[in-house]
């Protein structure tokens, strides 16, 4: 149970206190500052506490912005201060020092617990209300503002994100936040409405792997309704604030897992008619998780840079004054919403292999738009990269010989020369698979010779320019050196293992973004060094591929598979559902 510590003289006439116990909150007035540090004190410490000036006049939905929300320990508007356990301390401290000055109680406690060191997060309201008028004249034209504004609608406009894909924003989002809505009034949680989006989408996969034409027709309709609730499970969260560790987890690893199942689901389809296409739907995933990769790779390494001055990011702003202009970029790039839709229109009237050929198509088109962009704006700005990015990118890298080893050491090789020694191993290892025979054993000593380089770039703290592109680099290679060999391997059940094989390590990838993004760190070195890293992986595979006979080569791979499922999965089970995860919640279409 919460509890709201109401300061102040009642207000005769004023909803306050049924909006508070609407929100969940058990109520206890007191008339003075004096008396809320013996309140506090006989409110546990476990439980989420508040300060509201009795005087307050606002929105509900202000109020719950300010009191509820879960992802902060302290947060606050004008006449109304919430904190969780992690800041309890911090506001016994203030209430016990009683700070003195003007302006509403609840006001000059939240200042003191952000002086003594607390971050106390203060929503932006927009058009909703939160004040503490003094009385008469002055409380009239309160209540008067927060009349002339309608809660609900405030309410459901900011439920949707702040950027959608065009897509989202003008063929989902207009009716899916009013499923939202209902889901809420009806008690169901985001959670619930993610595992439905992720069921609806494997029972679309399982149609389309019927390879009838009513199954595939059944998957698209089935795979745009998994898309529907895959966007009213996120507007249900900021509906009903409604955050959750266990949500992050789902939200950041359902999305992927819905995709690469019904990329699974169209070639068991397309093998019933004859037709292998398992070499394209692996493909299209190592496409999917490269793209990925460049954007998580180039956002950590950039978002806390200083002095960006790139000319590049400069016309990129000029244009976003344009407004068509934004949403033919977010659509060219095809983004999952534009991506989505298509899959699921070309699975309905076509085949699954001219699905993949649009989908590759796109997707590539996409990827090289966006990372020229970077690339320049990368190679033309004037930036000091953080030690804080370089960490990232170096945990991004998933290198087994960090892992051993420890942190980058400085001095090891130039800043600039990290990718190039990337690039020339990445080339070494792919353009050794393709020119090469299966089972080559020349071919082993072309992975050792990827492990020194990809070691080598890796050496020393990842600060230069162009060294975002390192992961997605080693991701290529990774990737490609399996369905390669799994390709000239020839024998049946090579191709799937193999999309087994990359499904599992690209979860393990994605696990690693996300942790990342929520402030934890990357996966510890264990899990690294039992995975083998990227390069130890290529090498095992490349070593399988040599001393295994062809028809032996599907089994290791399926056995590695599982073995990186399993230990992956187990570990990020045992973090996302533990106390010390984050709530990590985009507010931006993922591509």
């Amino acid at each position: 149970m919460s509890t709201v510590i109401l300061t102040g003289l009642p207000v005769p006439g004023s909803p306050l206190e049924d909006e508070l116990r609407s929100l969940g909150f058990d109520v206890r007035p007191v008339t003075g500052p004096e008396d809320t540090a013996a309140a506090l004190a006989r409110v546990p410490a476990d439980e989420r506490v508040a300060v509201v000036d009795s005087a307050f006049v606002g929105h509900p939905h202000a109020l719950r912005l300010a009191l509820t929300d879960p992802r902060f320990d302290a947060c606050a508007v004008t006449g109304a201060f919430a904190v969780q356990a992690g800041a309890r301390g911090a506001l016994d401290k203030a209430a016990a020092l009683a700070p003195t000055g003007t302006g509403p109680y609840a006001d000059r406690l939240a200042a003191a617990v952000e002086a003594a060191g607390t971050t106390v997060q203060r929503p932006e309201l927009g058009t909703l209300v939160a004040a503490v008028p003094a009385a008469g004249a002055q409380r009239d034209e309160a209540v008067a503002a927060v009349a002339a504004v309608d809660d609900e609608a405030v309410r459901l406009r900011t439920a949707v994100k702040s950027r959608d894909g065009f897509f989202t924003t003008f063929f989902i989002s207009p009716y899916s936040r009013y499923i939202a809505r209902w889901c809420a009034r009806r008690g169901f949680t985001p959670n619930q409405v993610t595992t439905a989006s992720l069921l609806t989408a494997l029972v679309a996969a399982g149609c389309a792997a019927t390879g009838e034409r009513w199954g595939y027709v059944t998957a698209g309709v089935l795979l745009l309704v998994s898309f529907v609730l895959d966007c009213t499970d996120g507007q249900l969260a900021r509906y009903s604030l409604q955050y959750s560790t266990l949500g992050a987890w789902l939200d950041a690893t359902f999305d992927r897992a819905k995709e690469y199942a019904f990329y699974a689901g169209l070639a068991l389809g397309a093998a019933r008619n004859g037709d292998d296409v398992w070499a394209l739907a692996l493909g299209a995933m190592i496409l999917m998780t490269c793209r990925h990769v460049v954007d998580f790779a180039f956002n950590e390494a950039n978002h806390d840079a200083t002095a960006n001055t790139s000319p590049t990011a400069a016309l990129s702003d000029r244009l976003d004054s344009v407004g068509w202009t934004v949403w033919v970029r977010r659509m060219i790039i095809l983004p999952i919403g534009e991506r989505w839709a298509m899959i699921a229109v070309l699975t309905a009237f076509t085949t699954p292999r001219i699905v993949f050929y649009a989908l590759l198509a796109g997707c590539a088109f996409g990827a090289l738009y966006t990372t020229a962009g970077r690339v320049l704006r990368s190679l033309t700005r004037k930036a000091t990269r953080t030690d804080r990015a370089a960490r990232a990118l170096a945990d991004l890298a998933d290198s087994g010989i960090l892992a051993w080893t420890g942190s980058p050491r400085p001095g090891k090789r130039p800043d600039r020369a990290a990718v190039w020694l990337a690039a020339a191993g990445v080339v070494l290892m792919t353009g050794g698979a393709v020119i090469r025979g299966f089972g080559d054993p020349w071919l082993a000593g072309t992975a050792v010779a990827y492990v020194l380089f990809s070691g080598a770039a890796v050496a020393a703290p990842l600060k230069g320019p162009l060294d975002w592109l390192i992961p997605p680099l080693f991701r290529f290679a990774e990737y490609v050196t399996v369905l390669v060999l799994a390709a000239k391997a020839d024998v049946p059940g090579a191709l799937p293992a193999a999309f087994g094989l990359v499904a599992a390590v690209a979860y393990h990838h994605y696990d690693t973004v996300y942790r990342i993004r929520g402030g934890s760190g990357a996966p510890p070195h264990w899990l690294v060094r039992t995975t083998g890293g990227h390069e130890g992986r290529v090498l095992l595979t490349v070593v399988l591929a040599a001393v295994l006979a062809r028809d032996a080569f599907p089994v290791a791979l399926t056995a590695m598979a599982v073995f990186v499922a399993l230990v992956v999965l187990v570990e990020s089970i045992r973090f996302w559902v533990s106390s010390g995860a984050p709530a990590v919640h985009d507010e931006g279409e993922p591509a």
